[in-house]
């Protein structure tokens, strides 16, 4: 990779730019301690040359250096998440899901 990821936290995103294009991880803040990391896309030039994974290490570990706990609402970094499991420190518990009898 000629770049490595950054923060962009006017978009509240982290970018990677390859080859003039650019991969993204958004996320949103949900409280003062968690990061719900909401989606991650990958031009169609680049899949299968490991950005998304590239991009979702940095994003944890920026997350890390803020002790902050993260929310994988987009389905990549929670798979992301389970199958690097030295990230699963990281992991903000998942708020109970509610009674649908209620």
């Amino acid at each position: 990779m000629e770049n490595e990821p950054k923060k962009n936290e006017l978009m509240r995103r982290f970018e990677l730019q390859v080859d003039g294009q650019t991969a993204v991880l958004d996320y949103e803040e949900r409280s003062g301690s968690v990061l719900a990391f909401t989606h991650t896309f990958v031009p169609t030039e680049l899949r299968g040359r490991n950005v998304a994974a590239i991009l979702t290490r940095y994003a944890l570990e920026d997350a890390r250096r803020q002790g902050k706990k993260v929310a994988p609402h987009c389905s990549y970094v929670a798979v992301f998440m389970d199958r690097n499991r030295e990230y699963a420190d990281l992991r903000a518990d998942s708020p109970p899901l509610a009674d649908p009898g209620k």
